[in-house]
């Protein structure tokens, strides 16, 4: 769960030889530049933004997080290359989240140019423009659901954190299927990946061989699962699938918005699997002991590589994992090897048990 615990916390890129959060424009290939950005968290601590050249100008896939650091860090790094924000023509957004949207739609709008979303994100943005409206985060209702009550008492202490309303402005328009995009003369592949967010896109250059892959193919680290905003059903069977469908395509190099430049999207997308189906195995086998929550379920896991106690773990962390198990018992359920049943202090998940 903690970032320093990973692989990703200390690793260089192929591209740059320096640490994957140098700051730069860096070529990754003909035409194309990867700038890391920096986020405001002691976790996460840079995206990965990717800038296209042609003769019209540039596409960039994300925008970064809208932060007057990470604002101004793209100009000097878009100046490397000799261009700045009025050279740019189109961003490429992979999923709502923040880090990957806000800049583009601030910036988006500011310039009038086009900004392209998942369909998928309209429920989240829906609500985030109508806070106002909203008397209490929909993650509580996740934690309680996974029996974590005094977890999301905890998170329901905290300070709200509610960004200008520019932050979230709608899309210029909406990616509402797998399609081909224009990019000068690329072709890139919008490939639907629902799972970390339900509209979560990446995007497929198959004659460069290269995944812009946003979230959901990540070198070092697994996304998180479960925490999406408003809740949706089976968010780890969605994400299994997208991961298969993904390794249908040709064999390209990874392009995350996290961490540095990887190889091999097929052998990235058989670990994230397989890690999974480990998961699911794991909690399966934790209800042999009696019907539990998910809460209880994390409880028996172990966490991060170094394989942490879940006791050990801040409340925010905690809470991720609890809404994680909970993902996995869920495809537990939609698989038939386990139940689920409301009880008020949460669902309890059983085995099914197979009649002889």
């Amino acid at each position: 769960m903690s970032f320093a615990d990973t692989p990703t916390h200390r690793a260089v890129s192929p591209d740059s030889g320096e640490h994957w959060t140098a700051e730069g424009a860096w070529r990754v290939a003909e035409g194309i530049h990867r700038i890391p950005l920096p986020l405001p968290m002691d976790g996460l601590r840079a995206i990965n933004v990717y800038v296209i050249e042609d003769d019209d100008g540039l596409t960039l896939i994300d925008g970064g997080w809208a932060i007057p650091v990470a604002r101004d860090l793209l100009d000097r790094s878009l100046t490397q290359l000799g261009a700045g924000f009025g050279d740019i023509r189109r961003f490429l957004v992979t999923h709502v989240h923040r880090d990957h949207f806000t800049m583009a739609t601030v910036l988006g709008h500011e310039l009038g140019v086009d900004v392209g979303l998942g369909v998928g994100e309209k429920p989240a943005l829906d609500l985030l423009n109508n806070l106002d409206r909203v008397t209490e985060s929909p993650f509580l209702g996740v934690l309680r659901s996974a029996g974590a009550h005094e977890v999301a008492d905890l998170w329901a202490q905290g300070e709200p954190d509610v960004p200008p309303r520019e932050h979230w402005a709608y899309p210029t328009h909406w990616f509402e299927s797998d399609h081909a995009i224009s990019v000068g003369e690329r072709i890139v592949d919008a490939v639907h990946t629902p799972g970390h967010t339900p509209g979560h896109f990446v995007f497929a250059d198959r004659a460069a061989g290269l995944l812009f892959a946003g979230d959901h193919v990540l070198p070092t680290i697994t996304p998180s699962i479960g925490f999406t905003m408003p809740p949706v059903d089976n968010p780890l069977g969605q994400f299994m699938a997208s991961l298969t469908k993904v390794r249908s395509l040709p064999d390209l190099r990874v392009l995350p918005a996290h961490g540095p430049v990887a190889e091999s999207t097929h052998a990235r997308c058989d670990e994230l699997l397989a890690h999974h189906d480990t998961r699911l195995a794991a909690s399966l086998a934790a209800l042999d002991d009696g019907p539990r929550t998910a809460l209880e379920v994390a409880g028996s896991l172990g966490w991060t590589r170094h394989e942490k106690a879940f006791a050990d773990l801040d409340p925010y962390n905690q809470g991720m994992a609890a809404m994680e198990t909970k993902a996995h018992l869920d495809l537990l359920v939609a698989r038939g090897d386990a139940t689920a049943t409301d009880d008020e202090g949460g669902v309890v998940y059983a085995p099914v048990v197979e009649q002889r």
